[in-house]
């Protein structure tokens, strides 16, 4: 099963929230093949990128939508049994930064973050410091959570 933005999230559900890079819709969709494959091994995917997304949106607390948008994944930062954080090369992912510096000592973080992202070097320390697991891929990232998934 896979939850997009801005769904309710089912609460006690094995999940993984797919954090990420997004950059106002400038990066890759690699949610969608990722929400396919690890919904198909079982899991309550989570998908923070919003079909009904309009960049035009004033990103402040003011605005209902981004609000909305915001503590919808929030919620899931706090809910999911899992977080896969994807650092896209091609971008610079600000939020997704700020994510993994909020979640990565809770444990249920695994990290993508190919060479060629501008902070490898800080997310790579970040991860050793606090016992992340960290892949050069999402094909082995998502192997991973699925063989975890599947021995529980």
């Amino acid at each position: 099963m896979i939850i997009k933005a801005p769904h309710p999230i089912p609460p006690h559900l094995k999940s993984v929230f797919l954090c990420g890079s997004i950059e106002m819709g400038a990066a890759v969709n690699w949610q969608k093949t990722v929400g396919e494959r690890l919904s198909s091994a079982g899991l309550v995917v989570l998908d923070p990128r919003r079909d009904d997304w309009d960049s035009s949106w004033v990103q402040c607390a003011s605005n209902p939508q981004f609000r909305e948008q915001v503590e919808w994944e929030l919620a899931c930062l706090e809910l999911a049994t899992v977080i896969l954080c994807y650092f896209d090369p091609e971008t610079k992912s600000p939020i997704t930064l700020l994510e993994l510096g909020l979640h990565a000592q809770s444990g249920r973080m695994v990290v993508v973050c190919p060479d060629g992202f501008w902070r490898r070097g800080n997310v790579d320390l970040t991860c050793r410091r606090y016992g992340v697991p960290m892949y050069s891929s999402i094909e082995t990232a998502c192997d991973g959570i699925a063989m975890a998934h599947a021995q529980k």
